[in-house]
């Protein structure tokens, strides 16, 4: 992979046309999560790739990963939304390379000009100076600590950070801040960091989430086709908790009809290596995603595919997605009373969320700013 410094260019095959768009050839996104690569909602045009008659179509080449370097202005998002249990977090990274087809990030794609299919999974940006920004804005006189949340929008975790370290090198500033962190991820690649991790544990500045969706290995490997296993993410679990940082269980996204069915059996395996915290989300179809996760699932489910969006639709007022605060992620209806008295039960029988423990805000140390005089004491 290479580290671009612009944004790519379109496709030069693509064109615009009424009629609608055909999947992307299997052998062209073999070993990614959307059938398509469909213009985004701010586009003026609809482009598609399509052969003319003279079987263009059959050279193209197929989907690769490709990074851009995304020099940000500012790294700390806050959040204002009653329902989310954060006030700020980091993104080190936009489109997420797991191409997780339920992944709810994939709309924010489109502010950039790209696909939320294929192009979310494929064109990549790493903010390369998050860590200086970071140091940068702890500094600030004005600033006040309050949990940092990373993995909020796309994984830390992702692939690519084994090359680029940015979710690392943001850890590392957080440390030296003795500032608290929160990370939700469906990584192994998180253990590589438990060194950072357990100290600041230690001091009650750290906590993991680690999202495992299900235990089907099959149905994983088509829902979240660059993830691990869910293997690797109870080992996870398991190596964080030896370790000494609280870890908790996200069952996220829960979809109706097709993974609904393993809520229990996914919290007894995570307590049973290490998890004291567990939470769920229901499946969320906004803008988009709801196309891209439809054209995946007649393909992958045909069989399931009416009874899992009949369902969803359900707990949603007959539409797709409602973006209402306090129902977005959990629904309304018999149905989502159902998975969260099932969720609710399972709880308490397996003792989760007893020991709920809260991170510190009163260590938290100003780095110090460039040109600014160190303290005396």
């Amino acid at each position: 992979m290479k580290l671009h410094s612009t944004r790519p260019k379109m496709d030069p095959l693509a064109k615009s046309e009424t009629a609608p768009e055909s999947l992307v050839d299997e052998t062209r996104r073999r070993g990614r999560g959307a059938r398509s690569n469909h213009s985004g909602r701010f586009e003026a045009e609809r482009r598609v790739s399509f052969d003319d008659g003279w079987e263009n179509l059959a050279g193209l080449d197929a989907f690769r990963t490709e990074v851009y370097a995304e020099p940000a202005r500012s790294i700390i998002t806050r959040n204002k939304s009653p329902d989310i249990s954060f006030d700020q977090s980091i993104n080190p990274y936009r489109g997420c390379e797991h191409g997780c087809i339920y992944c709810y990030a994939r709309p924010t794609h489109c502010h950039l000009g790209h696909s939320a299919g294929l192009d979310f999974e494929t064109k990549l940006y790493a903010k390369t100076n998050a860590a200086e920004l970071l140091e940068k804005e702890l500094a600030a006189k004005a600033y006040v600590p309050k949990v940092i949340a990373l993995g909020t929008n796309t994984d830390p975790y992702q692939p690519i950070e084994r090359e680029h370290r940015i979710t690392r090198q943001i850890l590392e500033v957080l440390e030296r801040a003795s500032h608290p962190v929160g990370i939700v991820t469906k990584s192994a690649l998180v253990l590589r960091d438990a060194d950072i991790l357990s100290r600041m544990a230690a001091r009650r500045l750290a906590k993991v989430a680690i999202s495992v969706t299900t235990l089907d290995r099959r149905i994983a490997r088509a829902m979240e086709p660059r993830a691990v296993t869910p293997g690797k993410r109870l080992d996870a679990i398991r190596g964080l908790s030896e370790a000494g940082v609280p870890v908790a269980v996200m069952v996220a996204p829960v979809v109706p009809g097709l993974t609904d069915s393993e809520i229990e059996r996914i919290l007894k395996t995570a307590r049973d290596v290490g998890a004291t915290e567990a939470g769920y989300v229901l499946l969320r179809l906004p803008l988009e995603l709801k196309d891209v996760f439809r054209e995946w699932l007649k393909s992958e489910f045909p069989d399931r595919a009416d009874r899992v969006i009949s369902l969803l639709r359900s707990m949603h007022g007959g539409k797709d997605y409602v973006a209402e605060f306090g129902l977005r992620q959990k629904g309304r209806g018999p149905y989502a009373e159902q998975i969260a008295a099932r969720f609710g039960l399972a709880l308490k029988r397996l003792g989760l969320n007893t020991r709920r423990q809260s991170l510190r805000l009163d260590l938290f140390t100003p780095p110090v700013a460039k040109g600014q005089q160190m303290p005396l004491l």
